[in-house]
């Protein structure tokens, strides 16, 4: 399968600096804050249009406290796109799982099949109660398989359900339309059995290929159905390998010591076995940030989620996409800081690289 790459919608706002956490629970933040840019309608829209213009197939847009609503942002936007495809997060525990078929429905006929769904089970205690949501990490597993289950049933539709979490009788999404493709990500034995059950794509973070390889064993491990795979990273890719080392140092320098302090002990308290992955690979120590070549794990000092980058001339970076492809890998999530600009840079000079060598479809 030829490898299928997708952009990002920064709806929390952007920046040139590296995003990072605050001490009120996970908001997302900008460490310069003088070159911040509001994540309004006509900006995002921007960044939608770059990534359509230079080959990329969709965009992830995130969700919590302090993102605008993937939903609504995505439908407004997918009137000013032509192709470009929509993978909405959202959470299982924020609205009933047949009302979520019925949305998926009308998004795909209003976007002639433009829709993917990114479904996240929630890694932080304190967002997870923000919305109402008390259950326990566990529980919010449970939760989610029973959801997906109701989801995929009332497209289905009727479709009647009792478990621990749904009772649903008759749930449907009605008039035709063509269900969207499930993406699930996670690293606990839960998550990794939730997603060889109910996901059309596992999506894993950004870790060295070894590691990779081992998620994606294990996911087939768990399950018959065919299952596709896809990695989040961040990437900085230029004409050359210094000048995009450059640039990466360039956001580390924008950093102080009280920032990372401060983001390392509130990304430590998330219960999230991805999250303590990513802090384990750098371990907080900025003398050993490339933990495999052309693999940057700088981001993750200061943010929350997938926290490294692709960094290094578009030949290198191919050659990273090229090697994680081998190992199964065939959707790729990438972003950059600005979103902007960072769309041109790769669309203008890794897009062209990787279809040079055939990795991405014509």
């Amino acid at each position: 399968m030829p490898v299928v790459l997708h952009w990002f919608l920064p709806t929390t706002g952007d920046s040139r600096s590296i995003v990072g956490v605050d001490d009120r629970g996970g908001r997302s933040t900008h460490t310069d804050g003088a070159s911040l840019r509001e994540p309004d309608i006509d900006y995002l829209v921007d960044v939608a249009r770059a990534a359509e213009r230079t080959g990329f197939t969709g965009v992830l847009t995130p969700t919590g406290t302090w993102c605008e609503d993937a939903w609504l942002t995505t439908a407004a936007i997918a009137r000013e796109t032509g192709t470009l495809r929509f993978l909405v997060a959202f959470r299982p525990g924020s609205l009933s799982p047949t009302l979520a078929a019925q949305m998926a429905a009308t998004f795909q006929r209003i976007s002639r099949g433009r829709l993917m769904l990114n479904i996240v089970t929630g890694s932080d205690a304190a967002e997870q109660q923000r919305f109402g949501d008390w259950l326990d990490k566990d529980q919010r597993y449970a939760r989610t398989g029973e959801f997906l289950s109701v989801l995929r049933g009332a497209w289905q539709g009727p479709y009647d359900f009792e478990g621990s979490h749904y009772r649903v009788a008759g749930a449907l999404a009605p008039r035709a339309f063509t269900p969207p493709p499930i993406y699930f990500g996670g690293s606990s034995p839960a998550a990794l059995q939730v997603a060889a059950d109910h996901a059309d794509v596992y999506l894993t973070w950004g870790e060295p290929p070894a590691a990779v390889a081992e998620k994606i064993a294990a996911v087939r491990a768990l399950t018959s159905r065919e299952i596709r795979f896809g990695i989040r990273l961040h990437v900085i890719t230029r004409d050359t390998s210094e000048e995009a080392w450059r640039v990466a140092q360039s956001m580390l320098d924008a950093l102080t010591p009280e920032q990372i302090a401060t983001a390392q002990s509130s990304l430590r308290k998330a219960d999230s076995v991805g999250q303590q992955r990513m802090l384990d690979l750098h371990g907080g120590k900025l003398d050993a940030l490339e933990i495999y070549p052309n693999l940057w794990a700088g981001v993750g000092l200061v943010r929350p989620g997938a926290g490294t980058a692709l960094v290094g001339s578009h030949t290198e970076v191919a050659d990273r996409i090229a090697e994680y492809h081998e190992l199964g890998i065939d959707e790729f999530i990438l972003s950059g800081y600005p979103h902007l600009e960072e769309a041109y840079h790769a669309g203008e000079g890794l897009v062209p690289e990787l279809r040079r060598r055939g990795l991405l479809a014509s």
